[in-house]
């Protein structure tokens, strides 16, 4: 459902109001229209427009048994709010239907006179007053709202914390944490407290249930079962990593700095703390509150089909999982429940789906993955879209935990520019093909991402299912800013069955990324099997190519050919140079030996400055330049 309300968009990622446009031309039959100042009573046109979304769809399904030609659903400039997702099944009449399309544009998608579209699944928050017990903190009673996040004047606000370890000499036990300070005694509201985790390349959290103490010394006592979870997915001994604690009042010191305060049930309190210059009484601010803004499925036999989204903006959608006493023990975008292993979902998901197309829209402002497209999804495309500012990872497709078997045949995820993501949940990826067939990664830039830029491959090994992939022409760059053990290009596992059926990396620019001590520019890690890596440019990384090959168990990367790269062959400093190019850990350090690696006509950098090198080669400068978007997309997608 739509709530109708003035007209807003979203511009350099802040709501500024706009005055109605002028009127567009009558439409043909195949042409609907929605403005935030029509009627839902009214037919739709462009005199007369829906007011909701909602009822958008309900002609949409009336018309999609007999379509002649794309039925085209046109948004007016403005904001258009959801108090529920925007669902769309095979069975309720929202595919296309005769080889046509339903499509959801922006009005006047594609030309000059295209208007600005937002879609939230936020509240606006008013009515802030200066909270009595807490100085320089204003205060927005919120009712029963719950929520992970708070945008304020466009901008992402800080949910409270102390990032550093627990205060005092602390341990871990059997049931939380023992320390000789009194300090975590003072902390207000415990329960709604979080314990976060760094342990290697996974990160996580679990909620603390109380704490007690005495003069001498406190109790702190985990929430469960997270805290079991936690030390089954990390080892008991890595629960002393711990790299902060978040959301307590007591924390609030920061401007911008925000804690919902939930101590009394359905009286829900906002508090904030403002960034200089900034009126409370005149901000922006929203909390999201859907955790989905648009799901749709099919059936085994009927996927939904045949629809579009163009030139709109996505914004405002929360996840509230992290939140349960189950928490967020956590790696990679994936988080353990007791009946076992799932997948941070999409806020945009579409499961057993065909020739879904997203063109040109916007992913901001988002509490878990940006775009889900799987449970046997197949020719999609993705295409031309700006993710930023998402709380995990970019576009998530194909086989996703707890799943094991699917097929996700020939989607396309191209010309996408995904950055700044990973803002919560860091152990995430700018995009996870987890197993899919024949699809395309190309020509999309990667860059600003805490863990991986592209991550093919499943958490565990699935065989059979990848077959065909191309990672082409991308460019991905200041990857692993946050955690280590990941890389530009990251794969995993059987990528098929031979060359002629495995996977294929070519013309992708990945560089500038040598934060922490092990992340690899194309990393071939764990089961990597039948892989072509040609006409590559990477270079400052801390190893340019490489992987562990995991012969304990069993499971060594094999088959790999590398023809016509240009790298400066980084490995960093403890890991020993073998009489072939590349990182690779050897038993002492729990990997081994690769198997069948081939490497033919490949250049080497100059170490000491890469990137001039490269410069200074026409071979290599052409991979830079083809690299990331092509041209026309650059222009669109404000893109530097």
């Amino acid at each position: 459902m739509v709530k109708r309300g003035a007209a807003a968009v979203f511009a350099a990622g802040a709501l500024v109001a706009v005055a109605p446009p002028p009127a567009w031309a009558e439409p043909g039959p195949d042409q609907l229209y929605v403005a935030p100042w029509g009627e839902d009573a009214g037919p739709g046109t462009a005199g007369k427009p829906f007011a909701t979304l909602q009822r958008a769809q309900r002609a949409v399904r009336e018309r999609t048994s007999h379509m002649k030609a794309d039925l085209v659903v046109n948004l007016r400039a403005g904001t258009y709010t959801l108090d529920a997702p925007l669902r769309m099944t095979e069975e309720a009449g929202d595919s296309g239907s005769g080889g046509h399309r339903v499509i959801y544009q922006a009005a006047g998608y594609g030309t000059g006179h295209q208007e600005p579209v937002a879609v939230s699944g936020g509240r606006k928050i008013t009515d802030w007053r200066p909270d009595p017990g807490l100085k320089g903190v204003w205060r927005a009673e919120v009712g029963s709202l719950d929520t992970r996040q708070l945008y304020v004047d466009g901008r992402r606000a800080t949910r409270t914390a102390i990032r550093k370890r627990l205060p005092g000499d602390f341990k871990a036990t059997r049931t939380g944490y023992e320390t000789d300070s009194t300090v975590p005694q003072t902390w207000k509201s415990p329960r709604d407290i979080e314990v976060l985790y760094e342990y290697g390349y996974a990160e996580g959290r679990c909620g603390i249930a109380g704490i007690t103490g005495d003069a001498k010394h406190s109790t702190i006592t985990m929430d469960e079962p997270c805290w079991s979870l936690a030390k089954e997915l990390y080892g008991a001994e890595a629960m002393a990593e711990v790299s902060g604690v978040e959301n307590s009042p007591t924390f609030l010191r920061e401007p911008g700095g925000w804690y919902l305060d939930r101590s009394r049930p359905g009286h829900h309190a906002l508090l904030y703390m403002p960034r200089e210059n900034q009126d409370m009484r005149r901000a922006d601010v929203v909390a999201p509150v859907l955790e989905s803004l648009v799901n749709g499925a099919g059936s085994p036999g009927r996927p939904l089909h045949d629809i579009g989204f163009r030139g709109l903006t996505f914004a405002h959608a929360t996840w509230l999982a992290p939140s349960e006493p189950a928490g967020f023990a956590s790696a990679w975008s994936m988080y353990m429940r007791p009946d076992g292993l799932r997948t941070v979902p999409g806020n945009l998901a579409f499961h057993t789906a065909e020739r879904i197309r997203f063109e040109g829209n916007r992913f901001v402002h988002l509490g878990g993955q940006a775009l889900e497209i799987s449970d046997n999804s197949s020719h999609n495309v993705v295409d031309g879209n700006v993710i930023t500012d998402v709380s995990d990872g970019g576009v998530l497709l194909g086989v996703v935990p707890p799943a094991e078997k699917g097929v996700n045949r020939g989607n396309r995820i191209t010309n996408n520019w995904i950055h700044h993501i990973g803002v919560d949940y860091r152990a995430s990826s700018g995009i996870w093909d987890t197993a899919t067939s024949e699809t395309t990664l190309a020509h999309n830039q990667v860059d600003h991402v805490p863990y991986s830029g592209i991550l093919s491959g499943p958490s565990d090994d699935l065989r059979g299912i990848m077959h065909r992939n191309r990672i082409l022409n991308n460019r991905i760059f200041q990857t692993n800013l946050a955690l280590p053990d990941g890389g530009g290009i990251y794969l995993r596992g059987e990528q098929g069955t031979s060359f002629a059926d495995g996977a294929v990396i070519s013309g992708n620019a990945v560089n500038d990324s040598k934060h922490p001590e092990w992340n690899v520019g194309i990393y071939t890690d764990d089961s990597t099997n039948y892989v072509t890596v040609s006409r590559n440019a990477t270079f400052d990384y801390a190893a340019a190519i490489g992987g562990c090959s995991e012969v304990w168990g069993d499971r060594p990367v094999q088959n790999v050919r590398y023809v016509g790269n240009f790298w400066d062959d980084a490995v960093p400093s403890w890991v020993a140079r073998r009489t072939f190019p590349g990182a690779w850990p050897t038993a002492e350090q729990e990997c081994g030996d690769p198997n069948d690696l081939t490497f033919t006509d490949n250049t080497l950098l100059n170490p000491k400055n890469p990137a001039q090198a490269c410069a200074a080669n026409t071979a290599c400068t052409a991979i830079l330049n083809n690299a990331g978007p092509l041209p026309p997309y650059r222009r669109t997608m404000n893109f530097r």
